[in-house]
């Protein structure tokens, strides 16, 4: 029998926030498909913890850390990537997040508003940026950005993370529908709650508000490898005329 290979196997995937929850997870799961994974996280004690445990495992890694609020940062950490692994196959823009200072409108304070913009939406764009550019010297890849199903539906206390990822949502379609000619195919995912460590603190201290959104998913909620798999979807030559899509990761939530 032939060796069975996997299905990222001779790519490289550039992963943003790879050091904890959805990113980790990813970059474990891809590393195990044959892919080099470039752990782009700012937290260097988790990133390197992530690139570790993928070598251990037999599988390729390098820790770069990353800012992504930082344009700068960004284009040294893509600079970095291709040189230490030679090209990018894969960017999965997983860096992100909401915080508890996030409100409606006419009580969010101004500097969270441009904090969610900055890390969510700048961090995505600034990312492509610089990876859709290293992309187009090598004939292609597949670009996964990370919306969420607050973008989707309407929902309560949270007008500044939803405005960044319904931006994330937005250039996902029109970056596709420029680099289609190019080989490169542009996607998002959308997850509803996932139960990250930081959630699962959060379930821990305040129950109550994760059972009223939990309700929701109809399937429950939402498991970091679940959002992974659906990733690899999108990074695998499986997805290769799939390109401009937000999909859902949310157990019925955006249709409930």
């Amino acid at each position: 029998m032939s060796e069975v290979k996997g299905r990222l196997a001779g790519k490289v995937a550039y992963i943003t926030g790879a050091g904890a929850g959805i990113g980790r997870a990813a970059a474990e799961l891809f590393a195990r498909e044959g892919a080099t994974v470039i752990v782009a996280e700012f937290n260097e004690a988790a990133g390197r913890a992530t690139a570790d445990t993928i070598v251990a495992a037999g599988g390729k890694a390098h820790f770069i850390r990353t800012d992504v609020t930082s344009e700068e940062s960004v284009r040294s950490s893509v600079a970095s990537a291709v040189e230490v692994a030679g090209r990018i196959d894969v960017l999965y823009n997983n860096a992100g997040g909401s915080s508890a200072a996030d409100a409606c409108v006419t009580d969010c304070p101004a500097e969270e508003f441009w904090r969610a913009v900055k890390l969510d939406l700048f961090g995505t764009w600034v990312t492509c940026k610089y990876g859709i550019t290293a992309m187009l010297k090598t004939g292609g890849g597949s670009v996964i950005n990370s919306s969420s199903v607050f973008a989707v539906v309407g929902t309560r206390s949270k007008d500044a993370y939803t405005a960044a990822k319904g931006g994330v949502s937005a250039i996902t379609r029109s970056m596709a529908v420029e680099y289609a000619p190019y080989g490169i195919r542009v996607n998002a995912l959308a997850p509803a709650v996932t139960v990250t460590e930081r959630v699962q603190g959060l379930i821990n201290a305040q129950p109550e508000v994760i059972s009223k959104t939990s309700e929701r998913q109809m399937l429950g909620l939402v498991k970091p490898v679940e959002v992974a798999y659906a990733a690899l979807y999108l990074a695998c030559d499986e997805s290769r005329t799939t390109t401009g899509q937000i999909f859902p990761i949310d157990g019925g939530f955006s249709i409930s």
